[in-house]
């Protein structure tokens, strides 16, 4: 597989084949060499912004999941189906992504995923109810998963010949927003009265930001490159369904949904694995801070790195192998050696941004890549659902965290199989 960033001549030529009605591009300044450059960067300072909203939602509450759980009397079980959630949301709204976008442009759906989030979290923190907290959740998760489906269709789409660099770009901006809301929840929430509600209402002001870039592009309905002008729409509506006779496609759903699994078991459950092993809640959150941290420099790199090698196959093995070592941390010294097991889980979450380069390089076409990131993160966050769940009962009926750290080393094995399988140097289009 070539190096997308030496892909600039084919993919140009797929950027500017637009139908004779759309004349938005050329009415730019600088037509004859595509977008404008202040186009350009408003469109990456949107995806920045967008990126950071993809995980506060989720790490804020795994901060304060004791406070929410006394606050609305949730079981163990139901806090549970809580961490279930965000794959479940992600999973059903995702699928609906390439849709919306092709009706209504990616820009306004990822406008209008950025208002729900911002919707959502001021919502939810006072509705009073755990059923209501759900729904809350749901719609901010709503936002956030048609969101996840088109940040690399974007890409594709402004940024044909720079796919690595910017997917790397909102990879590690989305890092950073994960241990951002991570490692300030219980701080900030402390500064504001101790009310849990409050610590984490204040993350809908991030989403509301994030809205401002994305309102230039409402009105844009280009297609992605490759991709169907509306009036072929109807021609192509069955393709999607034969991505499901690819071995690469389903290696990719496959790795994509158990690096999910334990992104949100992780997300959810790791700060309580440390305050019941004695851990403060302070320090708690900081380590899971550290974990999400590790993606912010590694988000950048992993993805440059990724598209220069014909097969990810051995970056696979490696974040997984990170992963078993600080799991059996987890299970042997949880509080003595938390800082290293902090970082090792770290490096193993950078399994995310390696999988969505992988969704870029593993299909020639623009319209390759919407139905591959469609059927990869939808299939792959509802395989994840049951994950954080499992855990949940476990924790709960075994009085203690050996068996589900145990059930999340175990499911690093099948990870890495998948993630050899979907590394390989082959397209879609080769198997379908």
């Amino acid at each position: 597989m070539p190096d997308d960033e030496t892909q600039t001549p084919t993919l140009n030529r797929e950027a500017t084949a637009r139908t004779p009605h759309d004349t938005r591009a050329q009415q730019l300044p600088g037509a004859a060499d595509g977008p404008s450059p202040w186009l350009l960067r408003l469109i990456a300072v949107g995806l920045v912004l967008a990126a950071l909203n993809l995980r506060p939602a989720i790490t804020s509450l795994g901060a304060l999941l004791e406070e929410v759980r006394e606050g609305l009397h949730m079981s163990g079980s139901v806090a549970g189906v809580l961490t279930s959630v965000p794959p479940l949301c992600f999973a059903v709204f995702g699928v609906m992504a390439p849709r919306l976008a092709r009706r209504f442009g990616a820009g306004a759906v990822v406008c209008a995923g950025m208002a729900a989030i911002a919707t959502g979290l001021v919502v939810r923190p006072y509705i009073g109810s755990t059923a209501g907290f759900l729904a809350a959740s749901a719609l901010a998760l709503m936002g956030i998963a048609v969101s996840n489906i088109l940040m690399p269709v974007i890409v594709k789409r402004w940024f044909p010949d720079r796919v690595g660099t910017m997917t790397g770009l909102y990879s590690m901006a989305l890092a950073l927003g994960t241990a951002l809301a991570a490692a300030l929840t219980v701080p900030v929430t402390g500064a504001l009265g101790g009310n849990w509600r409050t610590g984490l209402v204040v993350w809908a002001v991030l989403a509301a930001v994030a809205v401002l870039p994305w309102i230039v592009l409402v009105r844009d309905r280009t297609p992605a490159p490759g991709q169907p002008a509306p009036a072929a729409a109807n021609a192509t509506e069955a393709q999607p369904l034969k991505i499901a006779r690819s071995r690469t496609a389903w290696g990719l759903a496959c790795f994509f949904g158990l690096q999910a699994t334990a992104a949100y078991i992780t997300m959810g459950w790791m700060p309580q694995i440390f305050r019941d092993a004695g851990v403060s809640a302070g320090t708690a959150g900081l380590l899971l801070a550290v974990t999400m941290a590790m993606g912010v420099p590694l988000a950048f790199v992993i993805p440059r790195v990724a598209s220069r090698l014909k097969n990810q196959g051995p970056i696979v093995v490696v974040l997984g192998l990170c992963g078993l070592i600080g799991y059996s941390g987890l299970y042997l010294a949880p509080a003595a050696g938390a800082w290293a097991w902090a970082l090792l889980l770290g490096v193993a979450n950078c399994a995310f941004p390696l999988a969505l380069t992988m969704i870029g390089m593993r299909a020639r076409s623009g319209a390759g890549v919407v139905r591959l990131s469609a059927f990869a993160q939808s299939t792959g966050y509802l395989l994840s659902i049951p994950g954080p769940l499992l855990v949940g009962v476990l924790y709960q009926h075994s009085g203690g965290w050996g068996l589900p750290i145990a059930l999340m080393a175990g499911l690093m094995i099948p990870q890495m199989v998948a993630g050899i399988l979907a590394g390989r140097d082959r397209t879609i289009e080769d198997e379908c």
